[in-house]
């Protein structure tokens, strides 16, 4: 297993509690990336979220996918939760230390902290993230060829929670979903918010570096990015103000920047939606800008890195494996299932998918019709390109017969469909069947 993060220990846990020995090699801390801070495994090093509970969401019906099949980062992502209103947000510390203790306490689980620069022989998982070290690219190239592609993803900065101007700001969830002190929201008025976009455009980037591509994925846009397309973009987006009331002027405001708890104790709050690419003093003067954080303490700034990602389409198959050598599994982002429960959900398959495969059971296939099964069958769809990274989303499962109109009634048919027919696979299954409640 080589790689850490989320995919690696979700599959190293999956094979090991299969009773296989998995050796798991992971470069830090003697081999830093330039976005990790810590040497724990599966650390969080964008957003603290893993999105929506909504069972008639694509990622909420993920959770329970993930919980049918007795996920590891989704059982201690839910030990170790941090109050976000209708999503599942962790105390990021917490969490990856709880992984790092149950990953090196398994018998079954000899952690390597070294850097991989070779794929080794027998099987082979890969999932070496977005952030594949130049040591070990040599080698991924030869098995995947010159195919592999490049993007930016960007990290939101880290505030302290009693720098926050809680005169101006005001604690709701979004139609209040959730509890109400889960978000605090920091309005504007129309001139505020309209010099805060000129200022924005405007500010100084961080020089590129010269592996850096311009491309950008939707998902983990800057903000100062989402700006340029129009000064009305970020309030149709992370700043929207729908579903939100302002308790200064009982009116909803014109822009809202919203924060949410970076820990249990609610000691320090990340800028929700506000990756960025800006220079850490341009951060802090243009950021500043938003009235409720005009003294805001910065704990950690935001930063943007390079990303990389294969053609899974032409490169892999339904259980992960490279169609030109199937001993070795891809998963994770390098995949480009984009999102931390995706990545993970990519992680538990490869691992059924490895002891499959040596203990001679039927591979662990989920239909497409379920969350994840719909994810997987893009990813590894030789038709589907060009090939983007992706998250799941209803967008992905066949169409229901007969049609619905209404979207709220439609999405919840969507996943009623999804839990019945991933129930069945995994109750059926010999690897999963001791799995469901």
């Amino acid at each position: 297993m080589i790689g850490g993060g989320l995919a690696g220990c979700e599959a190293a846990h999956q094979i090991a509690r299969r009773g296989l020995p998995v050796r798991l090699v992971e470069m830090r801390p003697e081999s830093m990336t330039p976005a990790h801070s810590t040497p724990e495994l599966a650390e969080l090093v964008c957003s603290n979220s893993f999105k929506s509970e909504d069972p008639t969401t694509a990622t909420g019906q993920l959770k329970r996918e993930l919980a049918l099949m007795g996920s590891l980062i989704l059982r201690e992502a839910l030990n170790h939760r941090v109050p976000a209103g209708g999503a599942l947000a962790v105390d990021r510390v917490a969490f990856s230390s709880a992984i790092s203790e149950l990953v090196a306490a398994d018998p079954l689980i000899t952690v390597d902290r070294s850097e991989a620069t070779s794929i080794p022989e027998g099987y082979v998982i890969i999932a070496t993230g977005p952030l594949t070290s130049p040591g070990f690219e040599g080698a991924l190239s030869r098995v995947v060829g010159a195919d592999r592609l490049a993007f930016f993803d960007a990290a939101a900065p880290v505030i302290d929670a009693e720098s926050i101007d809680m005169s101006v700001a005001f604690r709701q969830s979004r139609y209040d979903k959730g509890d109400s002190a889960d978000y605090i929201n920091c309005p504007m008025s129309r001139p505020e918010y309209e010099r805060f976009i000129s200022e924005l455009t405007d500010a100084e980037l961080v020089t590129k570096k010269s592996f850096e591509r311009s491309e950008l994925f939707n998902a983990c846009q800057p903000i100062e990015e989402i700006a340029r397309t129009g000064i009305d973009a970020p309030r149709f987006g992370a700043l929207k103000p729908i579903g939100l009331q302002d308790p200064r002027t009982g009116d909803r405001p014109w822009a809202v920047v919203q924060l949410r708890a970076e820990n249990r104790a609610a000691t320090a709050y990340n800028i929700v939606g506000f990756q960025t690419n800006l220079t850490f003093p341009e951060q802090r003067r243009v950021f500043s800008l938003v009235p409720a954080l005009k003294d805001a303490v910065f704990l950690r700034y935001g930063v943007m890195h390079r990303n990389t990602y294969v053609d899974s389409p032409r490169l892999l198959d339904a259980t992960l494996a490279l169609r030109t050598g199937p001993r070795v599994r891809l998963a994770g982002q390098l995949t480009g299932t984009e999102g931390y429960l995706e990545a993970a959900a990519s992680g538990l398959l490869a691992g059924l998918n490895t002891v499959a495969a040596i203990q001679s059971h039927p591979p662990v296939v989920l239909p497409d019709t379920t969350s994840l099964g719909a994810l997987i069958a893009y990813a590894t769809d030789p038709d589907t390109g060009p090939y983007q990274p992706m998250h799941v989303n209803w967008g992905l499962v066949p169409p229901l017969v007969p049609a619905i109109r209404g979207k709220r009634q439609r999405y919840a048919a969507y996943a009623e469909r999804a839990y019945e027919h991933v129930f069945q696979t995994v109750t059926s299954h010999p690897l999963t069947a001791d799995e469901h409640p």
